[in-house]
């Protein structure tokens, strides 16, 4: 099965407050913000959103695409690529999966959640 396309964007940060104002002078408005350090963004004249978030930890942050997929069940994984994550419920309410590309770039697969699908309390 074939996807929608590109979503948005996740962008990683170790500076909530500098990376919303950096998106805020290119153009971007933000949409909503979450209560621990990540929200999204999007550009007045249409385009994909961009989802900030905050992550302390030592690692370079990162910045991943995110497709969107109709239906969990019935997406297949390119085989070019390596599935890192399957599709698990997130709770904002969307279940998602982890990609690799070629290259080891990360892709996010979103597609809606499927009754009885319960999100974990802790992710992202």
């Amino acid at each position: 099965m074939t996807t929608d396309g590109i979503g948005g964007f996740v962008v990683e940060t170790h500076n909530w407050g500098k990376s919303v104002a950096f998106w805020e002078a290119l153009g971007f408005k933000l949409e909503f913000e979450t209560d621990h350090n990540s929200g999204q963004l999007r550009h007045p004249a249409g385009g994909p959103w961009v989802f900030v978030a905050e992550h302390l930890d030592k690692r370079p942050p990162e910045i991943y695409p995110v497709v969107v997929a109709p239906d969990a069940s019935a997406f297949n994984a390119p085989r070019s690529g390596t599935l890192e994550q399957p599709f698990e419920a997130r709770h904002w309410d969307v279940t998602e999966a982890m990609l690799r590309d070629p290259d080891g770039r990360l892709v996010s697969v979103q597609a809606p959640v499927s009754s009885g699908a319960k999100p974990p309390d802790g992710d992202r």
